[in-house]
C-alpha cells in the first residue's frame, strides 16, 4: 500500500510539473499575467496576487491547485460548466461570472450577458457573443445560439487577452481591436475548423494567438495559414494524457 501511496504522488507531482511547463507568462504595467492550459478550454490565469479559472469542468486535474477568487463561464454545455468543479476550487468568497443560461444552473453565479462588461479588482471583463453561424445538429438548427454563450476579453495591467468560448468566426470576433493574446477555440463539427479559425484571426490580427478547445483539429492547417501575418501561434498542449 505504501508503495502504491509514493507511486500516486510520483504521478501527481508529475502531472502538476507538466501543466507548470505550458504556462505562459505575459508582462503588463501590473505585473505578470500567468495563463496555464488545463484541458480542453479548462484555463488558470493567476495576476496581482488572484486566482482566475476559466470553464473549470472534468477532467481538468484541479486538485493541488489554488482556489479560485474568480470563475468565468462561457457556456451550459458539460465540457465548459461542471458544478463539481466549480464547487472544487471555490472559497466562500470566490467570484462567479457566467452568461445567464449558465446562472440558471450555476446559481451561485452572477450574470453577465453578450455586450456588457464588470470592473473585478484590477481586471476589466467584457463579454463577446460566442455562437454559430451555420453549423448546427440538424436543418435549421445551431449547435450554439446567438446571445446565449460568452466569449470573454480581460484587460490587465494594459494588456488584453481574449478568450474565444464556443464561436464560429463571427463579426463580433473579428471587430475585436486591441488584442494583445488571443484563445481560438477549433473543433468540428462544433465551432469551426483551423481554415477558417485563421481567417477570423487575421480580420482582429492580435499580437500572439494560442489554439485552444482545438480536440481533433490539425493545428498544423491552422498554423501555415497565419504564415507571413506577423502574428504569433504558440501550440500547447491542451489534451495531457
Amino acid at each position: 500500500m505504501r508503495s502504491v501511496l509514493i507511486l500516486s504522488g510520483i504521478l501527481f507531482g508529475l502531472s502538476l510539473a507538466c501543466q507548470a511547463a505550458q504556462t505562459q507568462t505575459f508582462p503588463t504595467s501590473a505585473g505578470p499575467v500567468k495563463i496555464t492550459p488545463l484541458y480542453h478550454a479548462s484555463t488558470l490565469i493567476e495576476a496581482g496576487g488572484t486566482t482566475i479559472y476559466l470553464d473549470p469542468t472534468k477532467p481538468a486535474k484541479l486538485s493541488g491547485l489554488p482556489k479560485a477568487d474568480l470563475i468565468l463561464i462561457t457556456d451550459i454545455h458539460d465540457d465548459h460548466m461542471d458544478p463539481d468543479s466549480i464547487k472544487a476550487i471555490s472559497k466562500a468568497d470566490t467570484n462567479i461570472f457566467a452568461p445567464p443560461a449558465v446562472v440558471q444552473t450555476v446559481s451561485s453565479a452572477k450574470p453577465l450577458a453578450n455586450g456588457e462588461s464588470k470592473t473585478w479588482q484590477d481586471w476589466t471583463i467584457e463579454a463577446i457573443p460566442a455562437y454559430n453561424l451555420k453549423r448546427g445538429p440538424a436543418a435549421g438548427k445551431l449547435f450554439h445560439d446567438k446571445g446565449r454563450g460568452n466569449g470573454y476579453v480581460l484587460t490587465f495591467g494594459g494588456q488584453r487577452f481574449y478568450f474565444s468560448g464556443d464561436t464560429e468566426g463571427v463579426p463580433e470576433m473579428r471587430a475585436l481591436k486591441n488584442i494583445d493574446v488571443a484563445f481560438v477555440c477549433m473543433n468540428l463539427p462544433y465551432t469551426m475548423p483551423p481554415d477558417e479559425a485563421a481567417d477570423a484571426v487575421k480580420a482582429f490580427h492580435p499580437k500572439v494567438v494560442i489554439p485552444y478547445h482545438y480536440r481533433g483539429s490539425d493545428l498544423a492547417v491552422f498554423q501555415k495559414r497565419l504564415d507571413g501575418t506577423g502574428i504569433e501561434v504558440r501550440l500547447l498542449e491542451w489534451y495531457p494524457q
